[in-house]
C-alpha cells in the first residue's frame, strides 16, 4: 500500500495546474497566430514537409520574378525593334518617291537629308540600352556601345554573337536580348538568293529586275557557280534594230548559251523589252550540248546598248547601314539625263531590294522577340498556378484548425478550472479541522 504525504499531494495539484495552464497557453498561442505549428517539436515531420515545400515556394517565385525581369527587357527590344520598323518603312517610301522622274535634283538631294536622318535614327536604335546602361543588341557585351560609324556609311559592330539567357522555369532559359549582328548586319542583299546588278559603265536604258527563284534545288546545286554576266549587243545594220544578249558563266568566260568563249555579239538570244531572262536551257536557240539550269530568272525594261552588261551573283550578308548609305548616295548624286535617270532607277531597284530583306529580317526578329515574351506569359501563368498550390500545401501542414483549437480551448479551459477547484478542496482536509 502506497502512503500519500500531504507534499505529494501539494506537488501533484500544483503540477496538474501547471500542465493546464501550459497546455491552454499554447492552444490559446496558436489561435493567436493561426498556425497549428508553434515549434518543429509540435509535429517534426510536417514541420520538414512545411520547409521543403516553402524553398521550393521561393525558388518558384524567384522564377516568376525573373520572368518579370525578362517581360521588361524584351518589351524594350520589341519597342526598338518596332522604331526600326517603322524607320524601313518610311525609307521604303522615300526611295518610291526618288522614282518620281517629276522631282529635280534639289528634291531629290532633300530626300537624301531625310533618308540620312532615318540612317542616323536607326543607328541610335541599334545602340539602345535597357535603361540600366546595359545595351540590348551587343550580345555579352552589354556593356560595350555596339555600333560606331567608322566612315561616312562604313559602321562597325563591337559586339558579340551572344544571347543573354534568364530562367524563367526549373527546365528553361529564355534569351532576353539579340546580337545586333543578327539584327541590323546578317541580312542577304538582293532577293535574299541572288542579286543583280547594272555595270557602272552601262550606257543605254536598260534597268534590271532583282529576278525571282524558280527552283532553289537547282540554284543551289554544286555545279552552279553563282556568278554571271548578261551582256547585249545591238544590231543597227537592220531596222528596226535587233538587240540580242549573251549569258556568261564568269568562273570560266564561257557562253552558257554556245559553250564556247564569248564574243563580242551579236548572240543567240533575242531580247525584248521586260521579257523573261531565263538561266536555263533554251534549244533554240541556244546551241551548247551541255544542257544547264541554275533555277532562276530576271527581266531587263528599257533598251540596252552594245556593251551593257548585267551581273547575276550570290547573295551576300549587306548590313541596314550600307544598303541606306548607297541608297542616300544615289539620291544625291543623281543627274537628270537620260542616262541619270536609267542609273538613279538601277540603284533604286537594288534598294528597294536590299530594303525588303532588311525590313523582313527585323520583322523575324521582332517575331521571335513575341515568342518569347508569350513563353515568359505562359510560364509565369504556370508558376501562378503552382504558387498556389504550394501556399495550399504548406496551409495544410502548418495552419490551424480554428473550430477544433476553440473547441480544445474550451476543454482546457475547463479542466483548468477543475483542476484549480479541486486542489482548493484537497488543500483544505487537514486533521487540525475536527479539533
Amino acid at each position: 500500500m502506497t502512503r500519500v504525504s500531504t507534499s505529494m499531494i501539494f506537488d501533484q495539484g500544483v503540477t496538474n495546474m501547471r500542465n493546464a495552464q501550459t497546455a491552454l497557453l499554447k492552444t490559446q498561442e496558436q489561435i493567436s497566430s493561426g498556425r497549428r505549428l508553434l515549434t518543429p517539436a509540435d509535429d517534426p515531420i510536417a514541420a520538414a514537409r512545411s520547409l521543403d515545400v516553402q524553398q521550393s515556394q521561393a525558388i518558384n517565385q524567384q522564377y516568376s520574378r525573373n520572368g518579370d525581369s525578362a517581360k521588361a527587357t524584351l518589351g524594350l527590344e520589341d519597342n526598338a525593334l518596332a522604331s526600326a520598323t517603322t524607320l524601313l518603312q518610311n525609307a521604303k517610301t522615300l526611295a518610291v518617291n526618288a522614282g518620281d522622274g517629276a522631282l529635280s535634283e534639289q528634291d531629290l538631294d532633300t530626300i537624301g537629308q531625310q533618308l540620312r536622318s532615318q540612317y542616323q535614327q536607326l543607328l541610335g536604335l541599334a545602340n539602345s540600352t535597357d535603361g540600366n546602361g546595359q545595351y540590348l543588341f551587343a550580345g555579352y557585351q552589354s556593356s560595350t556601345r555596339p555600333f560606331a560609324e567608322t566612315a561616312p556609311g562604313a559602321v562597325a559592330y563591337s559586339g558579340d554573337q551572344g544571347q543573354r539567357l534568364i530562367q524563367i522555369s526549373a527546365s528553361r532559359q529564355v534569351p532576353t536580348s539579340d546580337a545586333g549582328s543578327d539584327v541590323f548586319q546578317l541580312i542577304k542583299n538582293g532577293n535574299g538568293t541572288f542579286v543583280t546588278a547594272a555595270s557602272a559603265s552601262n550606257t543605254g536604258s536598260g534597268i534590271v529586275s532583282p529576278g525571282s527563284v524558280v527552283d532553289q534545288t537547282a540554284w543551289n546545286a554544286a555545279g552552279n557557280p553563282k556568278d554571271f554576266t548578261i551582256k547585249f549587243y545591238v544590231d543597227n545594220s537592220v531596222s528596226p534594230p535587233v538587240t540580242t544578249y549573251d549569258i556568261v558563266d564568269n568562273s570560266t568566260g564561257n557562253s552558257l548559251e554556245t559553250g564556247a568563249p564569248s564574243g563580242a555579239g551579236p548572240y543567240l538570244r533575242t531580247y525584248t523589252d521586260g521579257a523573261t531572262i531565263s538561266l536555263k536551257t533554251q534549244s533554240p536557240p541556244d546551241t551548247n550540248a551541255t544542257p544547264f539550269d541554275y533555277g532562276i530568272q530576271l527581266s531587263v525594261q528599257g533598251q540596252p546598248a552594245t556593251g551593257d552588261s548585267f551581273t547575276v551573283q550570290a547573295s551576300t550578308n549587306q548590313d541596314i547601314f550600307t544598303t541606306l548609305n548607297n541608297l542616300i548616295t544615289a539620291v544625291q548624286t543623281a543627274v537628270r539625263t537620260p542616262l541619270g535617270n536609267t542609273q538613279l532607277a538601277n540603284a533604286l531597284n537594288t534598294a528597294q531590294s536590299n530594303l525588303d530583306g532588311a525590313l523582313n529580317n527585323v520583322l523575324a526578329v521582332r517575331a521571335a522577340v513575341g515568342t518569347r515574351l508569350q513563353e515568359v506569359d505562359t510560364a509565369q501563368s504556370t508558376s501562378s498556378d503552382l504558387n498556389l498550390q504550394y501556399q495550399k500545401t504548406v496551409s495544410t501542414l502548418t495552419d490551424l484548425d480554428y473550430a477544433k483549437a476553440i473547441s480544445d480551448l474550451t476543454l482546457q479551459q475547463t479542466t483548468l478550472q477543475a483542476a484549480q477547484q479541486s486542489f482548493v478542496r484537497i488543500e483544505g482536509l487537514s486533521l487540525f479541522n475536527f479539533l
